[in-house]
């Protein structure tokens, strides 16, 4: 307990709002203040210390290098619900009385869980994020450095609303105050990065590294007692406070000098394997368990004149082989998970374990719906003098489908495109990086996998603003 609370700690004072990065799906459009100044193309250049954050390969570019940053990033969220549900408040149902229901193990029941007709918006609107980054030259050929960043992640607190649940002390339809009538509503995802880089020259033309990335996350849950007849593991459900887990990765890098005015960049990054969160092993897929995904990048730096250079990247966030992110909603709405509720509705009584395919927490336990996700990043910067200008554009998949609306209530990462701009001010031996990005709104919206009569709309629009200094 004792070494979860420093971790948890150190993760709050660290990352305060890495838990808010919900841009590429829920990663960063950039690390450093640079980065984010030119939508995030770094993969075949390195300017600061947190180039390893992106290719280890670039930190032989930076130099002596020791800064932190800061941003302030503010992301606005809401959902819609239209349409009523479909059963009305104070519905007692006789045995087996339920709108489509049949005999376990024959058809499924509709469950009888609707959100009513509201529009609400997501609280905590303003966030700030810490960072911090160290590179050294070992010698003319070999570079190390450390850099501490949030990687990504996701928040949203809903309050105020209701929903329409089946309340098995009454065993009557009522409606329940909050999304997920139960409440406070919304999760809270948090990862920092530890990341160990070393570089190395191979030859003239060609520069690699490699870094060993240490994570640490915490995650939490609120407002999802609703949902217990369809967990295997209610007690760990919702509501347990922060939990925190632990996993190591390597991230491994290449660039390739083609000539003095143009580099090629590769970078690979490997799925990390978190330990589980325990606390929330009836929510997640696999007990809990909540890995990172691997990521690769592939770019080019091209010295446009003496003083201009333009940075493409293509990256690919490899979400769907999270089972927790990945896996649909549709084994639960399908039915086999609903025979234990089907059970309790076809012959009344109080409702048993959940069991079967796509039950919350269990080995194909339902989650998010997200896709991978391709981001193509475009950045510009030109020297004024001694100091830089930057423009950037990112655009990237839409990770959710229309059919994955209801729990993703919880996780809006649905921007995808980002207009960003950046400026270095030098004095003497030092710098002041500076960065500000717009994320314009997106909105998908979909069928309720719940209750067909409803339809769920949610929608985001994000800023981000920020700077960092070289001592």
């Amino acid at each position: 307990m004792k070494k979860t609370k420093i971790a948890l700690a150190l993760l709050l004072a660290t990352a305060t709002s890495s838990q808010l990065l919900a841009t590429n799906g829920y990663f960063s459009h950039g690390v450093s203040a640079k980065d984010k100044g030119r939508a995030g193309a770094a993969a075949a250049i390195g300017t600061d210390a947190f180039a390893s954050a992106n290719n280890p390969a670039n930190l032989l570019q930076v130099g002596e290098r020791l800064e932190a940053g800061i941003s302030f990033f503010s992301p606005i969220r809401s959902y819609k619900i239209t349409g009523e549900p479909s059963l009305s408040a104070g519905f007692t149902p006789v045995i087996g009385g339920f709108p489509g229901c049949a005999q376990p193990g024959v058809a499924p029941c509709q469950i009888p869980f609707s959100t009513n007709v509201q529009e609400i918006d997501s609280d905590k609107e303003f966030f700030p994020i810490p960072s911090f980054a160290w590179a050294t030259q070992l010698s003319s050929t070999s570079a190390f450095g450390v850099a501490v960043y949030g990687n990504g992640g996701m928040n949203t607190e809903y309050n105020g609303g209701s929903a329409r649940v089946f309340d098995p002390n009454t065993n009557a339809i009522v409606d329940a105050p909050g999304t997920f009538g139960a409440g406070k509503t919304g999760i809270d995802l948090i990862q920092l990065f530890i990341n160990t880089t070393y570089a190395f020259e191979a030859s003239d033309q060609l520069d690699l590294g490699v870094s060993v990335i240490a994570v640490m996350q915490a995650f939490e849950a609120t407002g999802l007692a609703a949902f217990a007849n369809i967990s295997e593991d209610a007690e760990n459900l919702t509501n347990n406070g922060h939990d925190v887990s632990y996993g190591v990765g390597i991230k491994v890098g290449a660039t390739f000098s083609v000539t003095d005015e143009f580099s090629i960049g590769l970078s690979y990054q490997s799925e990390i394997d978190m330990t589980e969160f325990d606390d929330y092993a009836g929510l997640f897929a696999e007990k809990g368990n909540f890995d990172i995904p691997a990521t690769y990048i592939i770019g080019f730096a091209w010295k446009t004149s003496a003083t201009s250079t333009l940075m493409v990247d293509f990256q690919k966030i490899m979400y769907s082989d999270i089972p927790a992110i990945a896996n649909t909603i549709s084994p639960i709405t399908s039915g086999q998970c609903f025979d234990a509720l089907n059970s309790t509705l076809f012959a009344g009584g109080t409702p048993t374990p959940a069991s079967g395919a796509g039950c919350l927490g269990g080995s194909a336990g339902a989650g998010f719906g997200w896709n991978d996700v391709s981001v193509i990043k475009i950045g510009y910067e030109w020297k004024l003098g001694k100091d830089t200008m930057r423009l950037g554009y990112s655009t990237n998949d839409q990770p959710i489908d229309s059919s994955e609306v209801n729990f993703n209530l919880l996780a809006p990462g649905v921007v995808e495109d980002h207009f960003t701009v950046g400026y270095t001010l030098v004095q003497d031996e030092n710098e002041w990086d500076f960065f500000f990005m717009y994320a314009p709104e997106v909105k998908v919206s979909g069928t309720s996998q719940f209750d067909p009569a409803q339809t769920i709309e949610f929608k985001m629009h994000q800023f981000e603003a920020g700077f960092s200094y070289k001592f």
